[in-house]
Formats: structure tokens, C-alpha cells, sequence
């Protein structure tokens, strides 16, 4: 199989994807469409890869799964029994990963502009640390929290190759402190404990180098037991794409931290992204001559955004019959032109009524899902050695009337 589907991933003897030991096909009939569908020892696998890459060169480390990718009780309970700690950057994001097993402390509270009700909740359940990302929210910390453990969140410099809409590093950013504002930010601090120093130069980076720079950066700012160099690292959307390993990442990382320190890095689409699949069911296909053949299927923009918010590209395929020559234009179901999920996608002999399969999906998508056009959000099914369970249910017609008042 493509490294783009989850590990473990094949086509089976009838030749149907399986994900997860488990029968795609299977799972459409009995989950319905759109579902999102992830392999769970996939997950675990790549878990595992950050931390045994860590260990086999530092003692001084903590790998803390970046939950803005896939905010999901389930998955914070499988990262929290390997050992991860968890980056939150809301009051939801935090009161999911407590449900799912986090403990407070082992949680770093990030976000530009938290309210007063965010930095309570965080408070009253004894966060591990708050990185701070503004002159205000230091005010405000020193007011609210004294003794609080804090991270600063600096905006370094460092303006990776990726789409501009995920580029957070770059000066010019609504993230952090700038360098030269450091020391003052450092002199405001009165009552609170700063820790270490934050950044992160932005998401889908496939060139290591800046990383190093990265570190190098940081450490020149001050001497302090953490330095926290974010995410980032890209993973595989199409059959094109070669990232990085996560052990050549973890050895940047290392490489350009002074010894001692505890080097703190933040995965999330890294974990997830390859995990998941999401499976929908083609309902029209319709030829423009000399123009395109459009495949549309049951979901979208409201299942997977990212197409529609800075153009990400993914591969698509018949779910029993992988390979094919017919170049297609995948679109979804709402009510906008531009809900187009695969622009060029080359499949056999497209129909009504076959399974279509996204690979790649497992980051953003489920975290991004919405309701237009008053759709329901799709289940997320957890596959493991041929077993699937729900562990998010899909949405109803009723769960759309819930806050009515």
C-alpha cells in the first residue's frame, strides 16, 4: 500500500481496502458514509516512534501531542497511556483531553488571545503550564495566577516553506513575542515562574534545517531548564510527498539544543494524519465533455475543510477497485462551487453507489467538521486487528435543534 494509508493497511483477497484488519466496504455498510475511519495501532506506532526516538538519545524530553489535530477523548486516551503530554489551545480542547485521561499538569495551554473564563478553568484544575503569547496576557496572569509555571511563545524569525495560512514563525505573526520583545516581556515578569521558552515556525514543513536554526535561536535567548520548539512536521498527502522520519526530526531537534536542556516538541498531524481515512459514497457522476468528469460524493467542505481553506491536495479511490485512468474532479455535496475535495483524481470507472476512500485525513478533519448546509457530522471508528468501534458518534437531525432555545 501507498505510505499515504494507515500502516497495516492492504487490499484483501476480494479486493477490498482494509484498514485496520477491518473491511472498508464492511464499514460503510455498517457505519454509513461519511465516516472518518483511523487505525488505531497506527496512532500508537507513531507515538511510540517520538518517544523511543527521544530516549534512544536524551533523557531530557517530553513529546506533547499537539490536540488542536484531532480533539478526541479516545485519541487523548490512547497518548496519555504512552507517556505524551498534551498541548491544548482552548477551554474545550483542555476539558476534552481531561476527559480523556490527561492529567492537568502534564497540559501546556497555548492560544493567542485566551479569555479570563479559559485561564480560570485552566487555574482551578492546575494546569502544568500556560505559554504566555502577549504583554497582556502577562498582566493578566500576574493578576490572576501568581506562581504560575509559564512558557514564553516567541515568534523567532524563521519563515518555513509551507502555505502562508500555516506559517506561524514568520515575524510578521499574531503569535508570541517578537525577539527583540523578549527582554522586556522577561522584565514584566514579576510573580510568575518562566520556565522556558516556546515557538513554532508553522505546520507541514518538510525541510529540517530551519528547526536547527530554530533551537539555536531559543537557546540564545537565556538559559532555561525547557525549550519547547513546537510541531510542525509533514506528512505524506499524496504518493509525491516524502517527509522527513519522525527520527530525523527528533535529531534536529536535538541537535541544535544545548545539552541538558529538556527539549519539548509538540506532534499532532504527525500522530494522526496518516491514520485516517474518510470513506464516502459516490451519488452523481457527470461528464462535461471535453471539460471534466465530476464524481460527487456524500460530504465535503463540511467534513473536510482544508481543500476549501488553502487548497491541500489529496489522492482518492475506489475502495474495491484501487488504480484506474478516469481523471476525475471529486466534489462535494454543499451549495459552493469551490467545494471541491480532489481536483485530479484517477479512478476505475466511477458509479453511483461506490465507496469512495480519502486517504490522509486523519488531521483537521474531524477537528474542522461543521454543520453547513445543516449536515451532520460524520462517526470517527477506531480498527484494530479486524474489530471497529465507534468513538464518535455520527450526528443526528435532533442533535442539530440541541442549543435551540
Amino acid at each position: 500500500m501507498s505510505h499515504v494509508y494507515p500502516i497495516g493497511s492492504r487490499i484483501n483477497e476480494t479486493g477490498r481496502l482494509e484498514i485496520g484488519g477491518c473491511d472498508t466496504v464492511e464499514l460503510a455498510r455498517e457505519f454509513g458514509t461519511p465516516a472518518y475511519v483511523y487505525a488505531e495501532d497506527d496512532i500508537l506506532a507513531r507515538a511510540r516512534s517520538y518517544m523511543e526516538a527521544f530516549r534512544a538519545r536524551t533523557e531530557h524530553f517530553e513529546v506533547v501531542y499537539a490536540s488542536k489535530a484531532f480533539p478526541c477523548t479516545a485519541v487523548f486516551r490512547l497518548l496519555s497511556g504512552e507517556g505524551l503530554s498534551c498541548d491544548v489551545a482552548s477551554g474545550g480542547e483542555l476539558y476534552l483531553a481531561l476527559k480523556g485521561g490527561f492529567a492537568a499538569e502534564r497540559c501546556y495551554m497555548h492560544g493567542n488571545n485566551k479569555t479570563e473564563e479559559e485561564l480560570q478553568l485552566a487555574l482551578e484544575r492546575g494546569i502544568g503550564h500556560i505559554v504566555a503569547d502577549s504583554f497582556d496576557e502577562l498582566d493578566r496572569l500576574e493578576r490572576m495566577a501568581p506562581g504560575q509555571r509559564i512558557l514564553l511563545r516567541v515568534t523567532p524569525g524563521i519563515k518555513p516553506t509551507t502555505h502562508s495560512y500555516i506559517q506561524t514563525g514568520q515575524e510578521d505573526s499574531k503569535f508570541g513575542f517578537g525577539v527583540d520583545d523578549v527582554p522586556r516581556a522577561i522584565e514584566r515578569i514579576k510573580t510568575l515562574e518562566l520556565c522556558g521558552l516556546h515557538a513554532h515556525i508553522g505546520s507541514q514543513v518538510f525541510d529540517l534545517e530551519p528547526y536547527q536554526k530554530l533551537a539555536e535561536v531559543l537557546a540564545g535567548m537565556g538559559d532555561y531548564p525547557l525549550l519547547n520548539l513546537g510541531g510542525g512536521l509533514a506528512i505524506a498527502y499524496t504518493h509525491q510527498d516524502a517527509p522527513p522520519s519522525i527520527e530525523q526530526y527528533v535529531e534536529t531537534l536535538l541537535d541544535g539544543a544545548p545539552d541538558g536542556v529538556t527539549v519539548l516538541c509538540e506532534p499532532g498531524r504527525s500522530l494522526v494524519g496518516n491514520a485516517g481515512v474518510t470513506l464516502y459514497r459516490v451519488g452523481t457522476v457527470k461528464e462535461i465533455p471535453g471539460v471534466r468528469t465530476y464524481v460527487a460524493v456524500d460530504g465535503g467542505m463540511s467534513d473536510n475543510l482544508r481543500p476549501m481553506l488553502y487548497g491541500a491536495r489529496y489522492e482518492a479511490e475506489i475502495a474495491d477497485r484501487f488504480g484506474g485512468d478516469t481523471v476525475c474532479t471529486i466534489a462535494g455535496m454543499h451549495c459552493e462551487s469551490g467545494d471541491i475535495l480532489v481536483r485530479d483524481a484517477a479512478l476505475s470507472d466511477p458509479r453511483p453507489g461506490d465507496l469512495l476512500v480519502i486517504p490522509a485525513t486523519g488531521a483537521y478533519s474531524h477537528a474542522m467538521a461543521n454543520n453547513y448546509n445543516a449536515v451532520q457530522r460524520p462517526p470517527v471508528v477506531f480498527c484494530s486487528e479486524g474489530n471497529a468501534r465507534v468513538v464518535v458518534r455520527r450526528e443526528t437531525y435532533e442533535d442539530l435543534t440541541l442549543r435551540d432555545v
